[in-house]
C-alpha cells in the first residue's frame, strides 16, 4: 500500500472515499462539516435518519455523493465530543479500515488525525493510521493458488495542515517501518513449518542484510555452536533433520563504541515437545513457536528504515522440537555454554534452552540492555490471557522503559515479580538446576530460570505465548511485539 500526506483543502480532492468523524448528539468533526457543506447536508441527512448515533467504532458508509470527485464517505462514530483515549482512537481507526474490507475502494482519505487524542500529537495519530490499515489489510494468501485479497486499498492519504506537516510526515515514516516489521512478522509467522525451518529463517535474515546496507547478517551453524559449548541449545536440535541456526543481525546505526541493545527471539520453528509429546489437538498452532524470532527480524527491519541512531543486536536462535531416537529425554542432564548444567525433566520447556545459551553468547556483544521475547509457557496465557504480553526483568528501570513503551504503542505488558523465593523451585538433585519448576508460577519460573544466564547485563524478558497470535476463525499471527519494541527504540533514540 501507497501513504502519503494530503493538506490540499476538501472541496479539490479526487478519491474512492473519504473517512471523516461523528460524535455523539449529531456533532460533526472538522472534516465532516466541511464535506457535509460542500454536500448540501447530505451528512446531516444521515444523521436525521438515525443511520449512526456516533458511538465509538460505529460506520456508515455514504456510496454516493452527487456532484463530486469523492466517491463516497464514510462517517465513523467517535463517541462524546472530547479528547479520545488512544485506545479509542485505534479502536475507531480499526472499524473504518474493516468496514472498507470486501468494497472496490482502492484510494482513500483520512481525516481522523485531526481528532484530539489525549497525549497525543500529529507524529503519533498519523503513525497509528498507518499501523491500523496496515494491519487491517494484511492477508496470508503464500500458500493459496488464489491470490486474492479482501482489501482491494491501494492508497492512504492522510489529512494533515501545514503547520504540522513536519510531524505528520515523521509519523508517516515510522508507520510504514513498523507497518513493514509486523507485515514481515506476521508473514513468517504464518508460514507453515515446512516450509519455514531454521534454514528459511536463516535466508530470510540474509535477505534483509542485502535490502539494508545497515544490517550486517551472519549465522552460527551447529559446528560453530558446537565449539562454543552451546550443548542446551543443540540439545533441542537433535530430534530434528533440520540443523539449528544462530541468527545475528546487526544494526550499526549509532556511535562506534556505544553499546547495543540486544534483542534475542525465540525461532522455534515447529514444537511437536520432543519425548513430551504435546497433545494433537491444535498442535499445528506450534509453528508459532517461532514468533519471538519473526519479531526480532521485523523489529529490525524496522529499525533500519527508519535508520534509529542506535546500535542494535538481533538473536534468533531457530530449531525444531521433536520426537526422535537421539532426541532429549527427560532426565538427561546438559551442559550449557555457561558451564551450568541443566536437568531435563520435561523436553517440552526447550525454548529456554534455545535462550539461555544466547543470553550467554549475547555477552560477547557488551550489551547495554538484553531484551528477550518467546513464546515460552502456556502459564502466561492462563494468567494474563490475550491481552498483555507478560514482563519480567531484573533491572527496574529497563521494565520501566518497556512498560511506558507499551503504553505509548498500544501494545500492553503486565510486569510479574522475578523474587528469589521461586528459584528455589528451580533445584535438582542431579545437576545445577532444573528446566522446569512445578506446576506453580509457570511463567515466573521460566523468567527465573533465564535470570541465572543473565546475571552480568540489564535484562527483560517478554512471555508472548498469549499475542503473538490469535487461535479459531481469525487464526493467523499479531505481529506483537515489534510495536512495542520499535516504540522502545524510538524513545532511547529520540526520547
Amino acid at each position: 500500500m501507497d501513504y502519503a500526506i494530503e493538506t490540499a483543502p476538501l472541496d479539490t480532492l479526487t478519491c474512492d472515499c473519504l473517512i471523516v468523524g461523528v460524535y455523539q448528539n449529531q456533532i460533526l468533526g472538522a472534516s465532516a462539516g466541511i464535506a457535509n457543506q460542500n454536500t448540501q447536508g447530505l451528512i446531516d441527512k444521515i444523521l436525521g435518519r438515525g443511520d449512526i448515533s456516533g458511538k465509538i467504532g460505529e460506520t456508515v458508509l455514504i456510496n454516493a455523493i452527487p456532484s463530486s470527485s469523492i466517491e463516497r464517505i464514510l462517517l465513523v462514530g467517535l463517541g462524546e465530543n472530547q479528547a479520545l483515549s488512544a485506545k479509542n482512537y485505534r479502536k475507531a481507526l480499526l472499524a473504518a479500515a474493516t468496514s472498507l474490507k470486501k468494497t472496490p475502494i482502492k484510494s482513500v482519505v483520512c481525516s481522523l488525525a485531526e481528532c484530539t487524542v489525549t497525549a497525543a500529537d500529529w507524529q503519533w495519530k498519523t503513525r497509528q493510521i498507518v499501523e491500523v490499515f496496515s494491519d487491517a489489510a494484511y492477508q496470508f494468501t503464500a500458500c493459496k493458488t488464489n491470490k486474492e485479497t479482501e482489501s482491494q486499498l491501494e492508497k492512504l492519504s492522510v489529512i494533515a495542515p501545514e503547520a504540522d506537516l513536519d510531524l505528520a510526515q515523521s509519523g508517516l515514516r515510522q508507520g510504514q517501518a513498523i507497518a513493514d516489521g509486523i507485515n514481515l512478522t506476521k508473514h513468517l509467522a504464518d508460514l507453515p513449518g515446512n516450509i519455514c525451518t531454521p534454514s528459511f529463517l536463516a535466508e530470510q535474515a540474509f535477505e534483509l542484510g542485502k535490502k539494508y546496507p545497515s544490517l550486517a547478517v551472519s549465522v552460527l551453524e551447529e559446528a560453530d555452536m558446537e565449539k562454543l559449548g552451546m550443548g542446551a541449545l543443540l540439545s533441542v536440535s537433535r530430534g530434528s533433520r533440520q540443523p539449528a541456526k544462530l541468527i545475528t543481525l546487526n544494526y550499526q546505526g549509532g556511535e562506534k563504541n556505544a553499546k547495543p541493545i540486544v534483542l534475542i527471539g525465540k525461532g522455534l520453528t515447529f514444537d511437536a515437545g520432543g519425548i513430551s509429546l504435546k497433545p494433537g489437538l491444535g498442535m499445528d498452532e506450534m509453528k508459532y513457536d517461532m514468533c519471538g524470532g519473526a519479531s526480532v527480524l521485523g523489529t529490525m527491519l524496522a529499525a533500519a528504515q527508519m535508520q534509529l541512531p542506535l546500535n542494535i543486536v538481533g538473536l534468533v536462535p531457530s530449531s525444531e522440537n521433536m520426537p526422535d531416537g537421539d532426541a532429549n529425554k527427560p532426565g538427561d542432564i546438559l551442559t550449557s555454554m555457561s558451564g551450568k548444567t541443566i536437568e531435563v525433566l520435561n523436553t517440552d520447556a526447550e525454548g529456554r534452552l534455545l535462550l539461555c545459551d544466547t543470553l550467554t553468547y549475547a555477552e560477547k556483544f557488551t550489551p547495554d540492555v538484553v531484551i528477550d521475547m518467546a513464546t515460552l509457557t502456556g502459564a502466561c496465557l492462563v494468567a494474563l490471557g490475550r491481552v498483555p504480553s507478560g514482563l519480567l526483568g531484573n533491572n527496574d528501570a529497563l521494565c520501566n522503559d518497556l512498560l511506558a513503551a507499551s503504553e505509548t504503542a498500544i501494545d500492553s505488558l503486565w510486569r510479574l515479580p522475578l523474587w528469589e523465593e521461586y528459584q528455589e523451585q528451580l533445584k535438582s538433585n542431579f545437576a545445577d538446576l532444573a528446566n522446569i519448576g512445578g506446576k506453580d508460577a509457570g511463567t515466573i519460573t521460566a523468567a527465573c530460570f533465564l535470570s541465572q544466564f543473565a546475571e552480568n547485563f540489564h535484562w527483560a524478558h517478554l512471555d508472548i505465548a498469549g499475542t503473538a497470535w490469535r487461535t479459531g476463525p481469525n487464526k493467523g499471527a499479531t505481529g506483537r511485539p515489534v510495536p512495542l519494541l520499535s516504540q522502545y527504540l524510538i524513545n532511547r533514540a529520540y526520547g
